[in-house]
Formats: C-alpha cells, sequence, structure tokens
C-alpha cells in the first residue's frame, strides 16, 4: 500500500509539469522541450538554497523566478528571432544543463539533515501521510491561483492568443508578450515541481529531468482525453483532471513495477503508455 501512496505522491509533485504542459501545448500549441531544464533548474536552486541554510520562505519564490526566467528565454527566442519554438526549446534546455552544473558543481547534491517543506510541517504523525497534506494543499493553492488567472481578462487573452492569433492580435494584443509570459508561466510551474521533488526524494540529480516531459505530456494526455469523453468546458475541471492524470500516470507505472516489470524497462513502459493513451481515442473514432 505504501508503494502506491509513494506514487501518489510522487504524481503530486509532478502536478506542476502536468500545468506547464498544459500552458504551453494546449492553451498556446507550442511544444516546449524547455521542461526537462527547468524541472532539474527548479531542483538545483531548491538544493543550493537549503544546504546553504538560506531561510526557507525565499525557497520557492526563487525557484519560480528562475524557471520563469528560463521560460521567458524560450520565448524570446522564438518570438524575436523567429526560430521555431522546438528548436528554441532546445537550444535552452541544452544551456540549461551547464547552468545547473555550474550552479550545483557537482553531478548530485544529498539534503542531509537538512529541513524541508515535509519535515517543517507536521500535520500528522505519519511521514507519508504529512507528505499527502502538504501535497493537497500546495497543489490546491496552485490550482486555484492558475485557474484564477486563465478567468481573467488576461487569462482569456492568453487562451484566445493560442486558439486564433491572428484575431486577438487585431484586437490589437501583443501575442509575441503572451507567449513570452505563458512560456514563463509554463516553466515557472515545471521548476515549482523540481522544487517539491527534491525534498520529498531528499536529493537533487542532474539527471533528473532527462525525459520528465513526457511525464507531463502523458499527464495532460491523460487529461485531454477524459475532457473529450465527458465534454468539459470548464476551465477549473479541465486544469482538475490534468491534475488527475498525473496521479494516474504515475499510479500506472507503480502497477506496472508491482506485478513484476523490469526496473530498467520503466522508460520503455512509460513511452508505450503514452503512446496507448494517444492512438486509443484515434483507433476508437475510425472504428466508429
Amino acid at each position: 500500500m505504501d508503494f502506491f501512496l509513494t506514487a501518489l505522491l510522487q504524481g503530486l509533485c509532478f502536478s506542476g509539469i502536468g500545468l506547464g504542459i498544459y500552458i504551453s501545448m494546449k492553451i498556446f500549441n507550442i511544444p516546449d522541450i524547455t521542461t526537462d531544464g527547468s524541472y532539474t533548474l527548479g531542483g538545483v536552486v531548491t538544493a543550493i538554497m537549503l544546504t546553504n541554510h538560506l531561510p526557507s520562505y525565499l525557497v520557492l519564490p526563487a525557484v519560480v523566478v528562475a524557471g520563469a526566467i528560463a521560460g521567458a528565454l524560450t520565448g524570446l527566442i522564438h518570438t524575436k528571432l523567429k526560430i521555431n519554438a522546438l528548436l528554441a526549446g532546445i537550444l535552452v534546455m541544452t544551456a540549461l544543463y551547464s547552468i545547473n552544473l555550474t550552479i550545483m558543481g557537482r553531478s548530485d547534491l544529498p539534503l542531509v539533515n537538512t529541513p524541508t517543506l515535509f519535515n517543517l510541517v507536521n500535520i500528522t504523525a505519519d511521514p507519508n501521510q504529512n507528505s499527502f497534506w502538504i501535497l493537497i494543499v500546495f497543489v490546491v493553492f496552485i490550482t486555484l491561483l492558475i485557474g484564477y488567472l486563465l478567468k481573467t481578462d488576461f487569462g482569456i487573452a492568453m487562451r484566445a492568443t493560442g486558439n486564433s492569433e491572428s484575431m486577438i492580435k487585431a484586437l490589437g494584443v501583443n501575442t509575441d508578450r503572451m507567449k513570452i509570459i505563458g512560456l514563463a508561466l509554463a516553466n515557472a510551474l515545471t521548476a515549482v515541481s523540481g522544487y517539491l521533488i527534491t525534498q520529498f526524494q531528499g536529493f537533487a540529480d542532474m539527471n533528473m529531468g532527462i525525459g520528465i516531459v513526457i511525464v507531463g505530456l502523458g499527464s495532460v494526455i491523460i487529461g485531454e482525453t477524459l475532457i473529450n469523453w465527458f465534454s468539459i468546458t470548464s476551465v477549473w475541471l479541465s486544469l482538475a483532471v490534468v491534475l488527475l492524470g498525473a496521479v494516474v500516470f504515475q499510479l500506472v507505472l507503480a502497477l506496472t513495477l508491482s506485478i513484476g516489470v523490469d526496473a530498467n524497462l520503466l522508460k520503455l513502459v512509460t513511452a508505450v503508455f503514452v503512446l496507448l493513451i494517444v492512438s486509443l481515442p484515434k483507433i476508437s473514432f475510425q472504428k466508429s
């Protein structure tokens, strides 16, 4: 049971990635690969600040700003230099590897005897349950914040930029600025996932971001499938379903390991699972 509880906790930690990919890919239609680098950046900034005993209340703002800068750089390269969004993300992600290594100074950094979010706040005596309630409060707060933003006039302009760029541009909205802010927001959320998972697992690692984009993509695809099945139009429900997708994704991987699949094949299983999620609705549609 603890095995699946850990998967549930990891799913909640990855909720920021799910929301970030949802904003970049589903709202702005931009395939952003910066995710791999900004996720690691969030973990690296968290580990460095905590091990240097900087005030805990400064860590999260620093992580958000670092992730936002990474996303904004991708947006600037894409909009101002007119470089393909996918290539812009790859360039920033590649640069972030060196930046992350320079900041951390080593390939991994453990948080040994370091106060973290999960031991500073004690809601219950059980560590896993304590982490669960902390994450629930954290994720609900972020979701409410993003949901409120997307319902404002500014958020509506963001969504309109992705739906019909030419129309919203005709109304006088600076679409380049919208894309830059959107990618900054998406990568800030991704960095928050790095902030959470680093404290949850107790270390930051240079390779923690490799392939992490598929976790967010899988979460969004699961969410999008449910949104289409149930014809969900509410912004709040859409965000909640994406969060559910992040949890379901981790639970499926946990189930895969629990039935005896070799852990070395986990990335392969992840890729096949995402492929099935993507192809299943299309196969069903073709049959009908």
